[in-house]
Protein backbone atom coordinates (compact mmCIF):
# COMPACT_ATOMS: atom_id res chain seq x y z
CA UNK A 1 0.00 0.00 0.00
CA UNK A 2 1.29 3.67 -0.70
CA UNK A 3 1.22 6.37 2.30
CA UNK A 4 0.66 9.79 0.92
CA UNK A 5 1.68 12.14 3.51
CA UNK A 6 0.91 15.77 3.20
CA UNK A 7 1.94 18.45 5.49
CA UNK A 8 -1.15 21.10 6.37
CA UNK A 9 -1.35 23.97 4.37
CA UNK A 10 0.14 27.64 6.03
CA UNK A 11 -1.75 28.59 9.09
CA UNK A 12 -2.10 31.61 10.92
CA UNK A 13 0.55 33.08 13.45
CA UNK A 14 -0.81 32.87 17.47
CA UNK A 15 1.73 34.77 19.74
CA UNK A 16 1.57 33.36 23.28
CA UNK A 17 -1.51 35.25 24.90
CA UNK A 18 -2.83 35.70 21.56
CA UNK A 19 -5.27 32.89 21.53
CA UNK A 20 -6.63 33.08 25.25
CA UNK A 21 -5.50 30.23 27.80
CA UNK A 22 -5.00 26.68 26.95
CA UNK A 23 -3.56 25.44 23.73
CA UNK A 24 -4.01 27.17 20.48
CA UNK A 25 -5.20 25.76 17.01
CA UNK A 26 -4.68 28.13 14.23
CA UNK A 27 -6.91 27.91 10.66
CA UNK A 28 -5.41 28.61 7.63
CA UNK A 29 -4.44 31.86 5.98
CA UNK A 30 -5.24 32.93 2.74
CA UNK A 31 -2.45 31.81 1.38
CA UNK A 32 -3.28 28.27 3.04
CA UNK A 33 -6.45 28.35 1.94
CA UNK A 34 -5.35 28.57 -1.98
CA UNK A 35 -2.21 25.98 -1.07
CA UNK A 36 -4.58 23.50 -0.22
CA UNK A 37 -7.18 24.23 -3.53
CA UNK A 38 -3.90 23.59 -5.05
CA UNK A 39 -3.59 20.30 -3.99
CA UNK A 40 -7.00 19.25 -3.85
CA UNK A 41 -7.02 20.06 -7.75
CA UNK A 42 -4.00 18.17 -8.45
CA UNK A 43 -5.12 14.88 -6.64
CA UNK A 44 -8.49 14.95 -8.33
CA UNK A 45 -9.50 12.05 -9.71
CA UNK A 46 -6.42 10.16 -8.94
CA UNK A 47 -7.28 6.26 -7.08
CA UNK A 48 -6.80 7.44 -3.32
CA UNK A 49 -8.94 5.35 -1.16
CA UNK A 50 -8.84 7.13 1.81
CA UNK A 51 -8.27 10.57 3.76
CA UNK A 52 -6.89 10.44 6.96
CA UNK A 53 -6.21 14.17 9.27
CA UNK A 54 -5.28 15.27 11.99
CA UNK A 55 -7.24 16.44 14.52
CA UNK A 56 -5.70 19.55 14.61
CA UNK A 57 -7.86 22.28 12.41
CA UNK A 58 -5.02 23.32 9.92
CA UNK A 59 -4.78 19.60 9.28
CA UNK A 60 -8.84 19.31 8.63
CA UNK A 61 -8.80 22.27 6.68
CA UNK A 62 -6.31 21.01 4.26
CA UNK A 63 -7.74 17.92 4.04
CA UNK A 64 -11.80 19.07 3.49
CA UNK A 65 -11.15 20.14 -0.35
CA UNK A 66 -8.69 16.98 -1.09
CA UNK A 67 -11.36 14.43 0.17
CA UNK A 68 -14.02 16.72 -1.48
CA UNK A 69 -12.04 16.21 -4.97
CA UNK A 70 -11.42 12.55 -4.27
CA UNK A 71 -15.23 11.69 -2.88
CA UNK A 72 -14.67 10.33 0.09
CA UNK A 73 -15.36 10.95 3.14
CA UNK A 74 -12.48 12.32 5.49
CA UNK A 75 -11.46 10.26 8.69
CA UNK A 76 -10.01 12.61 12.07
CA UNK A 77 -7.52 10.40 13.67
CA UNK A 78 -6.61 11.70 16.96
CA UNK A 79 -2.82 10.26 17.16
CA UNK A 80 -1.45 11.90 14.53
CA UNK A 81 -1.56 15.33 16.33
CA UNK A 82 1.94 17.39 16.25
CA UNK A 83 4.20 17.05 19.16
CA UNK A 84 3.44 21.13 20.61
CA UNK A 85 -0.73 20.53 19.90
CA UNK A 86 -0.47 21.93 24.02
CA UNK A 87 1.30 25.37 23.94
CA UNK A 88 -0.53 28.66 23.85
CA UNK A 89 1.29 29.72 20.59
CA UNK A 90 1.48 28.82 17.16
CA UNK A 91 4.85 30.87 15.17
CA UNK A 92 5.98 28.91 11.85
CA UNK A 93 8.91 27.75 11.82
CA UNK A 94 10.15 29.35 9.41
CA UNK A 95 9.96 32.52 11.26
CA UNK A 96 11.36 31.06 14.23
CA UNK A 97 14.68 29.83 12.31
CA UNK A 98 15.07 33.19 10.36
CA UNK A 99 14.96 34.93 13.41
CA UNK A 100 17.26 32.61 15.07
CA UNK A 101 14.66 32.59 18.19
CA UNK A 102 15.66 30.13 21.02
CA UNK A 103 12.96 27.99 20.68
CA UNK A 104 14.14 27.15 17.21
CA UNK A 105 17.65 25.87 18.54
CA UNK A 106 15.39 23.71 20.90
CA UNK A 107 13.63 22.24 18.57
CA UNK A 108 16.45 21.04 16.38
CA UNK A 109 18.30 19.68 19.45
CA UNK A 110 15.19 17.90 20.56
CA UNK A 111 14.34 20.03 23.31
CA UNK A 112 10.58 20.14 22.96
CA UNK A 113 9.53 20.33 25.98
CA UNK A 114 11.09 23.81 26.89
CA UNK A 115 7.94 25.41 25.28
CA UNK A 116 5.37 22.70 26.36
CA UNK A 117 5.73 20.38 23.22
CA UNK A 118 6.53 16.30 23.85
CA UNK A 119 9.60 14.97 24.88
CA UNK A 120 10.50 13.40 20.80
CA UNK A 121 11.31 9.73 22.01
CA UNK A 122 7.63 9.42 23.58
CA UNK A 123 6.12 11.27 20.51
CA UNK A 124 8.17 8.64 18.08
CA UNK A 125 7.05 5.87 20.30
CA UNK A 126 3.44 6.61 20.26
CA UNK A 127 3.55 8.05 16.15
CA UNK A 128 5.07 5.02 14.92
CA UNK A 129 2.24 2.67 15.76
CA UNK A 130 -0.50 4.82 15.10
CA UNK A 131 1.08 5.16 11.48
CA UNK A 132 1.39 1.09 11.61
CA UNK A 133 -2.63 1.04 12.12
CA UNK A 134 -3.50 2.87 9.23
CA UNK A 135 -1.03 0.36 6.81
CA UNK A 136 -2.90 -2.63 8.83
CA UNK A 137 -6.34 -1.03 7.83
CA UNK A 138 -5.88 0.15 4.58
CA UNK A 139 -3.46 -3.01 2.77
CA UNK A 140 -3.38 -3.14 -0.69
CA UNK A 141 -4.83 0.88 -0.84
CA UNK A 142 -3.58 4.40 -1.40
CA UNK A 143 -3.94 6.43 1.60
CA UNK A 144 -3.42 10.32 2.04
CA UNK A 145 -2.60 11.40 5.71
CA UNK A 146 -2.82 15.01 6.29
CA UNK A 147 -0.80 16.03 9.62
CA UNK A 148 2.05 17.97 10.42
CA UNK A 149 6.10 18.65 9.76
CA UNK A 150 6.77 17.51 13.19
CA UNK A 151 4.87 13.86 12.60
CA UNK A 152 6.15 13.96 8.74
CA UNK A 153 9.90 14.17 10.10
CA UNK A 154 9.71 12.20 13.37
CA UNK A 155 7.41 9.04 11.16
CA UNK A 156 10.36 9.40 7.88
CA UNK A 157 12.96 9.04 10.60
CA UNK A 158 11.78 5.96 11.80
CA UNK A 159 11.32 4.53 8.31
CA UNK A 160 14.78 5.35 7.22
CA UNK A 161 16.02 4.49 10.57
CA UNK A 162 17.31 7.42 11.23
CA UNK A 163 18.36 8.77 14.75
CA UNK A 164 16.70 12.04 14.21
CA UNK A 165 13.65 14.79 15.41
CA UNK A 166 13.64 17.35 13.11
CA UNK A 167 15.87 16.57 10.09
CA UNK A 168 14.00 18.39 6.71
CA UNK A 169 11.87 21.01 6.21
CA UNK A 170 8.34 19.96 4.64
CA UNK A 171 6.98 22.60 2.55
CA UNK A 172 3.12 23.61 3.38
CA UNK A 173 0.97 21.10 1.57
CA UNK A 174 4.07 18.99 0.16
CA UNK A 175 3.91 15.31 -0.56
CA UNK A 176 5.92 12.46 0.91
CA UNK A 177 5.10 8.74 0.27
CA UNK A 178 5.81 5.70 1.62
CA UNK A 179 5.25 2.04 -0.02
CA UNK A 180 4.18 -0.21 3.05
CA UNK A 181 4.24 -4.38 2.70
CA UNK A 182 4.18 -6.01 5.54
CA UNK A 183 6.82 -5.16 7.90
CA UNK A 184 8.76 -3.64 5.28
CA UNK A 185 8.37 0.49 4.45
CA UNK A 186 9.91 2.27 1.95
CA UNK A 187 10.71 5.84 1.37
CA UNK A 188 9.88 6.51 -2.26
CA UNK A 189 9.64 10.42 -2.12
CA UNK A 190 10.32 13.29 0.02
CA UNK A 191 9.08 16.62 0.07
CA UNK A 192 7.21 16.99 -3.73
CA UNK A 193 6.00 20.37 -4.69
CA UNK A 194 4.41 20.39 -7.82
CA UNK A 195 1.01 21.10 -7.40
CA UNK A 196 2.15 24.92 -6.24
CA UNK A 197 4.12 25.30 -9.60
CA UNK A 198 1.24 24.74 -11.85
CA UNK A 199 -1.40 22.99 -13.60
CA UNK A 200 -1.00 19.06 -13.59
CA UNK A 201 -1.25 17.21 -17.18
CA UNK A 202 -3.17 13.85 -17.19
Amino acid sequence: MELILIRHAEPERIASGEGGPGPVDPALTDRGRAQADRLAAWFRGDPIDAVISSPLRRAIDTAAPLAAALHVEPTVVAGLVEYDAATDHYIPVEELRVAKDARWDAMVAGRWEEFGGENPHVFRSRLVPEFDAIVDAHRGRRVAVVCHGGVINVYLAAVLGLDAHLWFEPVYTSVSRVLASGGHRSLRSLNETAHLDGERTR
